[in-house]
């Protein structure tokens, strides 16, 4: 194409601005609005099946509907006798695979700026079942204020499913970011792009691949078979936090990843947000320990609990020594049915104290605690009661009392009369 073509009378080629496996991509002025736009003509051994050419319109016409800021707007699709085309926004800008290329390993925080920006685009177009099926960095345009537009919805998608022999020269022009299931021959799901969005982030954190091959068969059979690179294995300066949700995200499976883009998104912007604010991620691989919570709000694993102390009931039930009142007495509610607590036990001087269990079978004792913080219960005593019986001194004492009292009677009598009897 020269740059003196019109299409269709309204669309004038200015310069070719790239070249692909399946197109060439023109600068163009729509004539009719006077606006610039980028157009696609797809090249002509993908145009002489009609199966194709339909499937590829709608494609076209579904991205069309995609209105979001990371995604690149289709303004109009159509044909010039034999020439196929396709009308997008015009990005001023370049590919991401030119800015990885010239920098290298980017910055954390500008590659976790791009990788959000490309789940947003590609997670929106999820939710509207579409699937992208060739997420790589030439198709990731970046402005100059590093905001991303994701290109070329639907086309490898299209050639995929009308043109099969057509993938090993076309489709796997790009087999370095290619899902273990799509090197299969299996069709690409939301779970596949997630997987090549996670080399996209491993490329843009460490300025390299995670798999090499001489051929595009040594590089399928990587992605199926070798195992996962972690990205500080290239650059330690990238957090473990986040080396492990990369590493989650190139899982040979589909099961083990997130199901869609703007999931991994979500994962993507919690990490930002923590890592600004100084605090630790983690991505488990296992169930999580139960957390408190604490003056700060900070997510922090419990102590464990101090073992518990149980006292078989004495013959006549003499009860243990009254336990020392703790130095911190304040006490607030936990989660409950952690570490074995009853609901709504009481966190005493930083320990859980378990509730006391029911004697016998019977119904549970009174949650309410006693002075010392501790459950009172018909078990378990954390103050010594009172004797029941009095000892021998105190009876001593009490007869010998009555009978000083009974030796003044008379005495008080024999007063009495000599004063007023005369």
């Amino acid at each position: 194409m020269s740059s003196d073509t019109i299409l269709n009378g309204r669309y004038r080629l200015t310069a070719q601005q790239g070249s692909g496996g399946m197109a060439v991509i023109y600068k163009a002025i729509d004539q009719a609005l006077g606006r610039t736009v980028a157009v696609k003509i797809l090249r002509p051994s993908l145009t002489d099946d009609p199966a194709f050419l339909a499937r590829f319109r709608n494609e076209a016409r579904s991205v069309a509907n995609l209105a979001h800021p990371n995604i690149v707007t289709v303004h109009d699709v159509g044909s010039d006798g034999q020439t196929h085309y396709i009308v997008m926004e015009f990005v001023e800008g370049t590919d991401l695979k030119k800015i990885i290329r010239g920098d290298g390993a980017l910055a954390v925080d500008r590659a976790l700026n791009l990788a959000i920006q490309i789940c947003s685009g590609i997670g929106f177009a999820h939710r509207a079942g579409l699937v992208h099926a060739d997420v790589k960095p030439q198709n990731i345009l970046v402005t100059r204020d590093d905001v991303v537009k994701v290109t070329d919805f639907g086309i490898a998608q299209a050639l995929s499913e009308t043109h099969p022999g057509e993938k090993q020269s076309v489709v796997w022009g790009s087999p370095h970011y290619f899902a273990p299931e799509q090197a299969r021959g299996e069709r690409p799901s939301p779970a596949a792009d997630v997987y090549s969005i996670g080399i996209v982030i491993f490329e843009l954190l460490t300025g390299r691949l995670p798999y090499t091959g001489t051929n595009q068969q040594e590089l399928a059979l990587a992605h199926i078979r070798e195992r996962i690179p972690l990205v500080t294995e290239f650059n330690p300066a990238v957090p473990e936090a986040l080396a492990s949700i990369v590493y989650k995200v190139m899982g040979k499976e589909p099961a083990t990843r997130y199901r869609m883009a703007d999931q991994l998104g979500n994962i993507l912007v919690s990490f930002r947000d923590r890592n600004r604010q100084g605090s630790a991620v983690s991505i488990p691989a296992a169930p999580p320990r139960p957390m408190g919570q604490t003056q700060i709000g900070q997510a922090q694993p419990l102590p464990q609990p101090p073992p518990a102390q149980i006292w078989p009931p004495a013959p006549q039930h003499v009860p243990p020594a009254p336990a020392p009142r703790p130095e911190f007495g304040r006490t607030e509610s936990v989660p409950t049915q952690q570490y074995g607590l009853a609901p709504n036990a009481p966190q005493v001087g930083g320990y859980n104290q378990p509730a006391a269990p029911a004697p016998f079978g019977g119904a549970a004792p009174s949650e309410r605690l006693n002075s010392t913080g501790f459950y009172n219960s018909g078990m378990y005593r954390a103050e010594a009661e009172p004797p029941a019986t009095l000892d021998v001194v105190t009876i001593a004492l009490a007869i010998l009392a009555f009978f000083a009292v009974a030796c003044l009677i008379p005495l008080y009598i024999a007063v009495f009369q000599a004063r007023f009897g005369g």
